[in-house]
């Protein structure tokens, strides 16, 4: 089923005795929702508002929605807290803070209990090679070129998966119903960046020439934003730090590719 088909989201409710929901589904590549923006609108905006009004006609205990940093905009020197304004530039990012605003008026009518996250990049092993780590890493794998947009100078913050989850699990354990908290980290890369230290960790190079030759730049995608910077001493103050570095998380990434990527059905039409 589908998150917007109201009869068996309802179903589910009724039959599986769920009590908590932590909702990550989405369309989420912002590169497609300039072409699809309306079937982001459906599945983002629509099948939230679904999922939310069953659940809380369920009266379930805790509500958490899952959103992007992407729903503040860019900035380049201001850092964004959990008040900043949203002022999403894309139809991805749109459509995330749209649906943000249906799960919050839960709260402000009802008291349902929902709580709102906003997180910086998430990586790790499992991802789709539509996403820009695991898609490097299998082009370079297939003897191709890592795709940069633009001058490939635009930043962002990465967090290791398991560092996410730990996160969540925060959230579902001590977060507070009607608040937002950013899931972010210090870590800041340019796209470049790490296409080149990918490159260096799997070609095995320290040449910059050479790995020039491993870096095909394309025409930059609208609206594409330079940074999202966040700060997240709210999380920080219920105890959640991320823990695995990017120097780890990153080998532990590029390994898992090189021995499962062949085992995704479908995965070459993500390169």
């Amino acid at each position: 089923g589908d998150i917007y088909e109201p009869h068996f989201i309802k179903l589910l409710f009724e039959t599986e005795n769920i009590d908590i929901v932590l909702h990550f589904t989405a369309q989420t590549h912002v590169d497609l929702s300039f072409v699809h923006a309306l079937e982001f609108t459906y599945v983002n905006v629509h099948g939230t508002h679904v999922l939310v009004s069953d659940a809380y006609e369920a009266r379930i205990e805790k509500f958490i929605y899952v959103s992007t940093d992407e729903v503040y905009g860019g900035s380049l020197d201001e850092e964004f807290d959990e008040s900043s304004p949203k002022q999403p530039t894309n139809p991805y990012a749109s459509s995330k803070a749209a649906a943000e605003c249906f799960v919050q008026s839960y709260w402000e009518k009802y008291k349902f209990p929902v709580v709102i996250t906003w997180s910086s990049n998430v990586y790790g092993l499992h991802q789709y090679p539509e996403k820009v780590i695991p898609k490097c890493i299998s082009l370079l794998q297939h003897i191709k070129k890592c795709c940069i947009h633009g001058s490939g100078l635009q930043t962002r913050n990465f967090l290791y998966s398991a560092n996410v989850v730990e996160a969540f699990l925060t959230v579902l354990k001590k977060g507070k119903p009607g608040e937002i908290y950013n899931i972010g980290t210090n870590f800041e890369m340019s796209i470049v960046q790490l296409a080149k230290e990918l490159i260096q960790l799997i070609k095995e190079t320290n040449s910059e020439s050479e790995m020039e030759n491993w870096v095909d730049y394309v025409d930059d995608r609208p609206s594409n934003n330079m940074r999202y910077p966040m700060k997240s001493e709210k999380i920080h103050g219920l105890g959640w730090r991320p823990k695995v570095s990017w120097k780890e998380g990153i080998k532990k990434t590029i390994e898992w590719y090189k021995e499962n990527f062949h085992n995704w059905k479908n995965a070459e039409k993500a390169l």
